[in-house]
């Protein structure tokens, strides 16, 4: 591709970026990453095993903590049997079948579910931990099979509240009498409601591998209670434009409560802050436990 064509191309993009509608529509553009889309997913699983931030996954040491601490108030034990919804690269669902448990991950995106396949192998829990990849919006469950169902690291934020009320409906079904639910979701009094926009270029990384200029747009709708992020990347090298819009639904936590009970759980635990875990954003989180 010629100099001429890449400039004309740039130029095309930035006029598309400059007729925008000045506030998008939540959902959209389905309000969600591309997690499926494999040269994504391979970008994505670098994040998540990137020691250096918790951004995609929590780092290892506070992902032992939040482990822990699920293991021991919940009164897990060897055995029971684990359903992790969005498992990513399997970093939870492989801990936990290393501690004995039978543990079913299910994920979108297919370079995380190789990774979580491979660790499960390495760790030589493969007939403990099976790992599908799937939609968690579509993917049948057994009935009354789990004692635990974990929604971590607010992934049930990127869904549609009635997409969520559908997913808490559908964990209650799979959970035994007595079985739990854990979520993590961000606590809607310290999400950031402001209209903000912000810019950075990199030679490659989450929306990329060449040189990128990546804008980043922020919106708060106070009617739908949810931040709606719009971001525009320049692929620098091929003039190529990637627009992708990312939705995340905020609760309020008498609203997640009722929700729950809704779905068929009896009882729900409220945890900010995960219950004091020395975790470096733990005032931005709220855990809840709801027991069918």
């Amino acid at each position: 591709m010629n100099e001429q064509t890449i400039s004309q191309k740039l130029t095309d993009a930035l006029w598309q970026i400059y007729r925008r509608p000045v506030r998008p529509e939540p959902w959209s553009w389905g309000g969600n990453l591309p997690w499926d889309d494999p040269a994504f997913s391979e970008r994505m699983l670098r994040e998540h095993l990137d020691e250096a931030h918790g951004a995609a996954s929590r780092v290892t040491e506070e992902r032992q903590l939040q482990l822990d601490w699920i293991w021991s108030t919940l009164k897990l034990a060897p055995d029971m049997r684990i359903c992790d919804l969005t498992c990513g690269p399997g970093l939870y669902a492989v801990e936990l079948a290393r501690r004995g448990c039978h543990v079913l991950g299910v994920d979108f995106g297919p370079a995380a579910v190789a990774y979580a396949r491979k660790l499960a192998a390495d760790a030589g829990v493969t007939e403990r931990c099976e790992i599908h990849q799937e939609d968690i919006r579509t993917v049948a469950l057994p009935a009354a099979a789990f004692d635990l169902v974990l929604l971590v690291y607010g992934q049930l934020a990127v869904f549609t509240k009635a997409e969520a009320a559908a997913l808490l409906t559908k964990a209650a079904a799979a959970l035994k009498p007595g079985g739990h639910l854990v979520v993590e979701l961000l606590n809607q009094d310290r999400v950031d409601k402001t209209t903000s926009n912000w810019w950075f270029t990199d030679d490659s990384g989450l929306w990329g591998d060449g040189p990128f200029l990546h804008l980043g747009e922020r919106f708060w709708d106070d009617e739908q209670e949810l931040s709606y992020e719009r971001f525009h990347i320049l692929h620098l090298e091929d003039g190529h434009y990637t627009e992708v819009h990312l939705c995340d639904q905020t609760y309020a936590m008498s609203t997640m409560q009722q929700m729950m009970r809704e779905a068929g759980f009896r009882q729900v635990d409220i945890y900010p802050r995960w219950d004091g875990l020395p975790l470096y954003d733990v005032d931005e989180w709220v855990v809840y436990v709801a027991q069918k």
